[in-house]
């Protein structure tokens, strides 16, 4: 391991601990807001696979937190299925939809991709629409309270309780952290990189970047998915706004905010976006002007987002 490999560890380290020491000195209320902000950051940590590392810009990620949320929050509805079971079964149906959009969409470059992404999630959400008997549509579904407890260990753990729902979504947060440290900073991160900054040259090399592409997109999708499925299993609701346009942008918003192509980026970025909506929105209803102006004074001063833009001026190794 480099040193700058080295400290970028210690600060994914330093940073895990420090938001489980949150927990005791926060109050429940922003407990649950920061619940809500390590569930949304895995899934901007997905996105930022693809668009940070690989340089492909999605418009439908939502169709694979959809697919985890739906995947896992269906067979515990109708089939009652244990929470650990149906988490699988939600990070199997991300892996499976990101896997098969994969194939047909990294056929396609730039805009065209953009756009055919963008298909695919408009596609995916319709259909929760159209199903509305099965997923609920706009209403969505509740899951049962009786489901959202499950047995660990000889322990019930509660998914109505604050603090298991708080610990569970930051030991996950901290196991895709671990999976994308691994990624990024081994060969394959590399490669995602290099097909980023130069895709023509890495195959001339003897690269197979259509592959490399898919790998990235698959494990971006199976990721977002794992958020989905968190979120829904979690929080005890699905519906079909999670697989709306607006859910993709988010994503793009969270990265773009906190750093594209940098580990802790998404988590700055959700947690700065999603506190500002929520306090802004409780001064005006205009709270999106706000935003907006925000968002451009951010882009001015930090043009690649800010840990990207720290990373660039003074921090090397902060990628």
């Amino acid at each position: 391991m480099t040193l700058h490999n080295g400290k970028l560890l210690a600060l994914c380290v330093v940073t895990v601990i420090v938001l489980f020491g949150l927990q005791f000195v926060l109050p429940p209320y922003l407990t649950l807001a920061l619940t809500r902000i390590l569930i949304l950051s895995v899934f901007a940590m997905g996105y930022n696979m693809l668009m940070g590392y690989t340089g492909l810009l999605s418009l439908g990620h939502a169709m694979f937190f959809a697919a985890g949320l739906y995947a896992a929050g269906l067979s515990t509805y109708y089939w009652g299925v244990t929470l650990p079971v149906a988490f699988l079964l939600g990070i199997v149906g991300a892996f499976a939809v990101s896997l098969v959009i994969g194939l047909l969409a990294l056929r396609t470059q730039a805009v065209s991709f953009m756009i055919v992404t963008l298909m695919f999630a408009q596609a995916g959400y319709l259909m929760t629409l159209q199903f509305t008997n099965i997923t609920g549509g706009d209403q969505g579904l509740t899951l049962p309270t009786d489901a959202r407890s499950f047995g660990l260990f000889g322990m019930v753990v509660d998914m109505t309780s604050d603090t298991a729902r708080f610990n569970l979504a930051l030991l996950i947060f901290t196991v895709v952290l671990a999976v994308l440290f691994a990624i990024t900073q081994g060969p394959l991160g590399r490669l995602f990189v290099a097909v980023r900054e130069n895709e023509p040259r890495t195959q001339m090399l003897g690269f197979d970047t259509y592959a490399i592409k898919l790998t990235a997109f698959t494990v971006s999708g199976t990721i977002s998915g794992t958020a989905g499925a968190l979120y829904g299993l979690m929080f005890g609701y699905i519906g079909s706004s999670f697989a709306g346009f607006q859910n993709s942008i988010e994503a793009l918003l969270y990265t773009l905010i906190g750093g594209p192509g940098t580990l802790l980026g998404p988590l700055l970025g959700t947690a700065v976006m999603t506190m500002l909506i929520d306090r802004l929105s409780g001064i005006t209803t205009a709270y999106l002007i706000v935003i907006g102006v925000l968002l451009i004074v951010v882009n001015l001063w930090f043009p690649k987002g800010i840990l990207g833009t720290i990373r660039d001026r003074w921090l090397g190794w902060l990628k």
